[in-house]
């Protein structure tokens, strides 16, 4: 391609590239700058504070304010600890379920509509469904079922063989997912069962261009299903499972409508979340946590893209 023939493309392109750089260099550059300085919202002791003024400069005082701060490391913790958490379930249970519906069967369309169906519901809808119609333990499917357990427990004590058995069954107590101890395990089910059909969708398309002859052959060789599934279907989808762990971390960070309806906070805080609670009032330390969440992302980012692209040269 000619000099002429290269120079048009990027004069077109330039517009966009353009935007996308003030799109995202503006409210980072600006957030950079808020947490050298003292900018507090509503300081009526301090009324120079409530303009991002660069008299106000603060230099590391916000970072270090916010690396004393109770909750951070908490955060930090609670972030890596949903996050790895979520993506274990959905690429175990995505490939599970991506290699079952792959195969045929009568209205097997009808039911990889309603397995992707879940994805489409929005996160602070799926937070108050599950908070409230599954997890809830008295109205919700978790109280009705220990109800129900205990309830068939008491009428098995009077058998004459297996009442001594039942008789020591303790009584059972659901679980409140709303507590500090449980609400992570809360939002990581919910989270979960959102994105597992985003996983199927995507190891179902490439389960659709695995070569069926090596599977044969392996059949043929006397290769047992598992081991086909170990040897030939998981390398073959180390591309997509890649990817899949890459895009739901981006999302899995930034968590925080779940987080907000499930406990609002007690106890299971992650970075966006504590950026949104010094948003309240201090937007320097705010802006300070945003800057710890990006060097977060950041390392994640490097690990899943090179793992992407360890995968793609493979």
């Amino acid at each position: 391609m000619s000099s002429n023939n290269r120079t048009l493309p990027r004069i077109l392109q330039t517009p966009a590239v353009v935007l996308l750089l003030i799109w995202m260099l503006v409210p980072l550059s600006m957030t950079l700058y808020f947490s050298f300085i003292r900018y507090v919202l509503n300081n009526t002791r301090r009324p120079e504070w409530t303009t991002p003024s660069p008299s106000n400069w603060r230099g590391f005082g916000n970072y270090e304010y916010v690396l004393n701060a109770k909750d951070f490391w908490f955060a930090i913790q609670n972030s890596v600890f949903i996050v790895t958490s979520i993506l274990i379930i959905t690429v175990v249970l995505g490939l599970g379920i991506a290699v079952l519906v792959n195969r045929k069967f009568p209205g097997r369309g009808i039911v990889r509509v309603l397995l992707i169906s879940p994805f489409f519901v929005m996160p602070a809808v799926n937070a108050v469904l599950w908070i409230n119609m599954i997890l809830d333990p008295v109205l919700g499917l978790n109280g009705l079922a220990v109800a129900g357990i205990n309830s068939v427990v008491d009428g098995l004590r009077d058998f004459p063989v297996l009442g001594w058995f039942f008789n020591l069954w303790p009584v059972l107590e659901p679980i409140s997912f709303r507590a500090t101890q449980t609400s992570a395990y809360a939002v990581i089910m919910m989270v979960a069962w959102q994105w597992t059909p985003f996983a199927v969708l995507i190891f179902m398309t490439s389960l659709q261009s695995e070569d069926e002859s090596q599977k044969e052959a392996a059949t043929l060789d006397g290769a047992s299903p598992w081991s086909q599934f170990i040897n030939l279907t998981v390398p073959h989808l180390a591309r997509p499972i890649a990817i899949v762990v890459m895009i739901q971390s981006i999302f899995h960070l930034s968590l925080y409508a779940e987080i907000e309806i499930v406990s609002r906070g007690s106890g299971n805080k992650n970075l966006p979340y504590l950026i949104g609670e010094f948003t309240n009032n201090n937007i320097g330390a705010a802006s300070a946590t945003g800057i710890f969440a990006v060097i977060l992302a950041n390392i994640i980012a490097i690990f899943l893209l090179r793992m992407v692209g360890k995968s793609l040269m493979d």
